[in-house]
């Protein structure tokens, strides 16, 4: 479909499209600083020969939350593993009903994930939990990214279901970036 024949795209789904970029920097950035940690932590104990506190789990944390914040942007990208063998097959408007049940469902299922997710940053905010570490990090703070990283991807995946149900094509999982560069 070139740009003079597709339709403009609605300013929520290109807003959606901007947070989600913005979560895959800031994932990113997470992972750097994982990266920088995870080095700072080497050098204290192979050459300080120093016992490290907080860095392990800080790691670990940084990279849960860029996996959870990253959702979002994978999805925009169309990064998740799918099969693409039966949409191949079918013709476009059964394309567009397959993509609309598979973005459905996976909404429902995601939707799980955060009422759970919630209800676990929920009652570690309320009780105030802490890690059993020295560090003794309050767990709301990294549980957080579980509800906050399927909230965002459910919005992600929303504006996906809305772009394929108004037949914007940018947004359509069954059009390639490829395709969409044409």
């Amino acid at each position: 479909m070139t740009d003079t024949t597709r339709r403009a795209e609605p300013a929520a789904i290109r807003a959606i499209g901007q947070l989600s970029t913005l979560c895959g920097v800031v994932a990113a950035f997470m992972i750097f600083a994982s990266v920088l940690i995870t080095c700072q932590m080497i050098f204290l104990r192979a050459v300080m020969g120093r016992s490290t506190v907080w860095q392990t789990e800080a790691v670990i944390y940084l990279m849960i939350g860029a996996t959870l914040l990253g959702l979002p942007y994978v999805q925009k990208l169309r990064g998740h593993v799918g099969v693409d063998l039966v949409p191949g097959l079918l013709p476009a408007g059964a394309r567009r009903v397959l993509a609309t049940i598979v973005l459905g469902a996976t909404i429902v299922m995601i939707g799980l994930m955060l009422f759970y997710g919630w209800e676990m940053f929920h009652l570690a905010w309320e009780r105030n939990w802490r890690s059993e570490t020295v560090w003794g990090v309050k767990l709301w703070i990294p549980y957080l990214a579980v509800p906050l990283g399927f909230a965002l991807f459910a919005l992600q995946l929303v504006a996906d279901l809305w772009a394929v149900a108004t037949g914007h094509d940018d947004a359509d999982p069954t059009v390639s970036p490829e395709d969409r560069r044409h």
